[in-house]
């Protein structure tokens, strides 16, 4: 079967899948804890009109072994099930027989569902009948909606990040996909964060506070829904990728993938990278809110300026790797990143939580030292799992890509995970040992614990770049590069035999003529 390369415009169409899960997985990382950790603030129930408390949801208090609350161990019980289910939709998409290719039925099928999860995680049983104390309804009900979440999310994640390594035939592609995915995630991600901004404005109709962000989250989840599924319609898989399954099952797929020790090297990096974006993107409404002193609607603000920020420094990107390689880029992006965590943590100590010019100054600053980091990171890595997925095809002979970046799915929710458990457990440190009068369930984050939260964030991207320094990226693109020019050799050969026949051929009639014409 011929195939063929993806046009610029059929790698946007691509990027546009991306789009669609950033913004689902933008809400859960910026909204799961806002909502069922919030600070104090009170609303109003949408449907029975009583006031109520909106942080009692859930049980926010320290309550698991004195450091682990219920938000963080439901996320972590979800990483159990990711450890099963990641491997499991890797080797089905893998070794898929279906006509219309290996990858995009699953991403179709996911697609629905996955959206649709997505807003039914907000929607916990006492908001409708007027509830105002957390209980085990509530618990269970955000526990299963997230296991589906997360399923569903694998089930489109997993298939397509396969694609950016079959899609990507060459290194100009690959970066070209990864560049493109980059700003359509980033861009996702700052779409999630826009009820910071039009909450308010529905809350002027009467609406509830927590209602207020629940209205606001139904047209996103339907603009992430349409985004997901444009790549699933108009791009043929067989048109690009030979729909050749791999024929390993899962385990043995998982633990060859694992065994690749330049692979293993960048997915402990790669968690690490994943702890301290999720610390960050879960923490960025809090650092506004509660050590900056600005108003909540300056976290979409910012996040927005970082990402038009970071979106300018994209077009050089692939000329900084073709000149330093994607290795040493990365370790100065998690370096650039604990800059600017730097700066986060010193934000109460700067401002005391009072707005004035000097929140606005550090807001700004955390932007622009963020900017060029975030464009390194959002590109770079992705290209690194493509360039180990095509090295290890080459060596073994398998093609596994679903089950590399499977591998990559899952070093991301790990590290969403980790994140999680870290912020919900330390976010609330200042309540829970300064304030002794206070309730356990009534527990808000405080500025004291938002810091240690930038400070450990700091800390896990140090870890990051460390670990990166023992990925051997020299071994990875020499196997790349000798394959491609033997490949090329291969191809002119095969060019030159008919022409060297077509040759022979007109030498022997000239020899005739010759012949002829002395007669």
């Amino acid at each position: 079967m011929k195939t063929r390369r993806l046009t610029k415009k059929e790698m946007w169409i691509f990027a546009i899948g991306q789009l669609g899960w950033s913004i689902l997985g933008g809400i859960i990382s910026a909204w799961l804890v806002s909502f069922y950790l919030p600070t104090k603030e009170k609303g109003t129930n949408f449907f029975s009109g009583t006031e109520m408390n909106f942080y009692t949801i859930i049980q926010p208090g320290l309550i698991i072994g004195g450091f682990l609350t219920i938000l963080g161990l439901i996320t972590a019980l979800c990483r159990v099930w990711d450890a099963v289910s990641d491997p499991l939709i890797a080797n089905l998409s893998d070794n898929s027989k279906n006509k219309k290719g290996r990858r995009i039925p699953f991403m179709r099928m996911a697609a629905i569902p996955f959206a649709v999860i997505t807003i039914l995680v907000f929607m916990a049983p006492s908001l409708f009948y007027g509830g105002t104390e957390p209980n085990g309804w509530n618990v269970a009900w955000v526990a299963i909606m997230l296991v589906l979440f997360y399923t569903f999310m694998t089930i489109y994640c997993t298939p397509y990040n396969a694609l950016i390594s079959e899609f990507g035939k060459t290194q100009e592609d690959r970066m070209n996909i990864s560049t493109y995915i980059s700003l359509t995630y980033f861009a996702g991600t700052l779409i999630a964060y826009l009820p910071f901004v039009f909450a308010g404005i529905v809350r002027g109709f009467g609406v509830g506070y927590y209602w207020s962000y629940v209205i606001c989250f139904i047209p996103l989840v339907i603009i992430a829904c349409v985004a997901m599924l444009i790549p699933t319609f108009l791009l043929k898989e067989t048109d690009f990728v030979e729909p050749k399954p791999s024929g390993t099952n899962a385990f043995k797929s998982l633990t060859a993938t694992f065994k690749n020790k330049n692979f293993l090297k960048f997915s402990g990096s790669d968690v690490m990278y994943f702890v301290g974006l999720t610390l960050f993107q879960t923490g960025l409404p809090f650092f506004v809110k509660v050590t900056m002193g600005l108003d909540e609607s300056w976290t979409m603000y910012l996040l927005g300026g970082m990402t038009v920020l970071s979106a300018c420094f994209y077009p050089i990107v692939s000329k900084l790797v073709a000149k330093w390689g994607k290795k040493k880029l990365v370790i100065a992006g998690f370096l650039g990143l604990s800059l600017a965590y730097t700066l986060t943590a010193l934000a109460y100590p700067i401002t005391h939580n009072e707005t004035s010019i000097l929140s606005y100054i550090v807001g700004f600053g955390v932007v622009i030292i963020a900017a060029f980091p975030m464009a390194l990171l959002g590109i770079i890595p992705q290209a690194i799992v493509a360039d180990v997925a095509e090295e290890d095809s080459i060596v073994t002979g398998k093609k596994r890509e679903g089950m590399f970046f499977a591998a990559r799915t899952f070093a991301m929710k790990l590290g969403q995970s980790i994140a999680m458990l870290v912020f919900t457990s330390l976010a609330v440190f200042g309540a829970s040992t300064m304030e002794e009068e206070v309730d356990p369930n009534q527990i808000s984050a405080k500025w004291e614990g938002v810091t240690i939260v930038a400070v450990v964030a700091i800390i896990f991207c140090v870890l990051g770049a460390v670990i990166l320094l023992f990925y051997n990226e020299k071994k990875v693109m020499a196997t790349i590069l000798e394959h491609e020019n033997t490949a090329s050799l291969e191809g002119l050969s095969a060019c030159e035999e008919p022409a060297i026949e077509v040759a022979q051929e007109e030498s022997s009639d000239l020899e005739e003529d010759t012949i002829q014409e002395e007669e």
